[in-house]
């Protein structure tokens, strides 16, 4: 049995959907906080008051609705994660997608300032071409240099005429010079300027080139985060609507639980008779209980009596019985002998059987066999101690084969193992 606690403190678990309570583990308060004792005492009791409102049980039925929506939970989370991870690297592409329009704008408005010094430089050259030519024109005009130069000699009458003559002509031969290098010059920079608009168009290029690239990771990535989107919306409503079918399991489980419980009070009822007329007969056993009674299976004990963490819905509440975990088909013992006062079905339980002990230190002692898969008897047999009176099986609200062994006195639930 996997049952939720009566009395357990409530916790939500599974997304709000399946709720269960557990109490306990209350710490000593330090000195001087009693009143923060008192106030925790007082939620504890609310609780409490509450509890009855809660599952005390797990049907397979809402089982699968809460794993359900615990899957749809987990895969709504991991999709609203993608969804945050696209949603990132989109952004990041959307700003390198600015800076690489930045570099490309820059890129082109160098290609722009690159042409516009080409045009001026060329301007330029044909400007330096033209003085050149004058130059030379007017040197010509004046007649050949080296002609000249050769008749400055041949007419001179004394050293300093042909010094004067001589100078006369280093000046028109330096002009045609410098000419000729301002030319020069102009057209080593006509290349320059040719070639930086050769290098301004390729970085244009590129630019260009890459950005078409990125285009087609910008549209990947939108893709991708429209996928995600509708991914997160459908898990959405996936979660909606398990949520719903979690709900409407926990409420016919409620209608369950209601009616086990009318069954259990007969059966109280019933016990309490017992006692009554036990007392009336002063019998009884009265002394030590430890040893009193033996094991009903020979299975180890999987869960003890008491508080633990509930382990489908992780909770810490009341576990009212002790769980052994024998395999299917397992032989179950008489603990006592004793006689069987209720046997039935329930949709929680599975297959039960009441055997009442009889009255132990002024109390009556039943004990109760839970999911058996059967049982060799029936209502009104008289069993004796270490008789087979049914086989383990996992019937009801059981998540395997098992036994979960209850022990009640005067009608509550309490640790078996101190009979044992």
């Amino acid at each position: 049995m996997r049952p939720f606690p009566r009395a357990a403190r409530r916790r939500l678990a599974a997304a709000t959907v399946v709720c269960s309570v557990a109490v306990g583990g209350l710490s000593v308060p330090l000195a001087g906080a009693e009143d923060d004792l008192r106030d925790r005492q007082k939620q504890v009791q609310k609780d409490i008051d509450h509890a009855h409102d809660e599952l005390e049980h797990s049907s397979d039925r809402l089982r699968k609705a809460t794993r359900r929506l615990e899957t749809a939970v987990a895969r709504l989370d991991a999709a609203e994660a993608e969804l945050a991870d696209a949603r990132t690297r989109l952004g990041a592409a959307r700003a390198l997608d600015r800076r690489m329009a930045a570099r490309l704008e820059a890129a082109v408005a160098r290609l722009a300032s690159a042409r516009e010094a080409l045009a001026q430089g060329q301007e330029a050259l044909e400007a330096q071409r033209e003085r050149v030519t004058d130059t030379i024109t007017s040197i010509y005009e004046q007649g050949d240099p080296e002609l000249l130069a050769f008749a400055a000699i041949l007419d001179a009458q004394t050293p300093e005429d042909l010094t004067r003559q001589m100078g006369a002509q280093d000046i028109m031969v330096g002009r045609e010079t410098r000419a000729y290098d301002d030319l020069h010059a102009a057209e080593v920079l006509l290349e320059v300027r040719e070639n930086n608009v050769e290098d301004a168009k390729n970085a244009v290029a590129e630019e260009r080139r890459d950005a078409a690239a990125h285009l087609d990771t910008m549209r990947a990535l939108h893709e991708e985060t429209r996928l995600a989107q509708v991914k997160v919306r459908e898990l959405v409503q996936d979660r909606r609507s398990a949520r719903q079918s979690a709900s409407r399991a926990k409420a016919k489980d409620r209608v369950v639980l209601a009616r086990l419980r009318a069954e259990e009070r007969e059966i109280k009822q019933k016990i309490l008779e017992a006692a009554r007329r036990a007392r009336q007969r002063s019998s009884g056993y009265q002394g030590t209980t430890d040893g009193l009674l033996m094991r009903p299976s020979a299975g180890p004990i999987t869960s003890p009596y008491g508080y633990r963490e509930h382990p489908i819905y992780h909770y810490w509440g009341m576990h009212d019985g002790t769980d052994f975990g024998a395999a299917c088909g397992s032989p179950l013992y008489a603990v006592d002998s004793g006689t069987v006062i209720s046997a039935y079905h329930s949709s929680v339980y599975g297959k039960r059987l009441y055997v009442n002990l009889g009255q132990v230190n002024g109390r009556m002692l039943t004990a109760v066999y839970n999911h058996a898969s059967r049982y060799t008897v029936g209502v009104g047999d008289r069993v004796e101690r270490g008789q087979v009176v049914g086989y383990v099986g996992s019937t009801g609200w059981s998540t395997g084969c098992h036994l979960h062994f209850t022990m009640l006195r005067n009608g509550e639930h309490t640790d078996p193992m101190p009979y044992f």
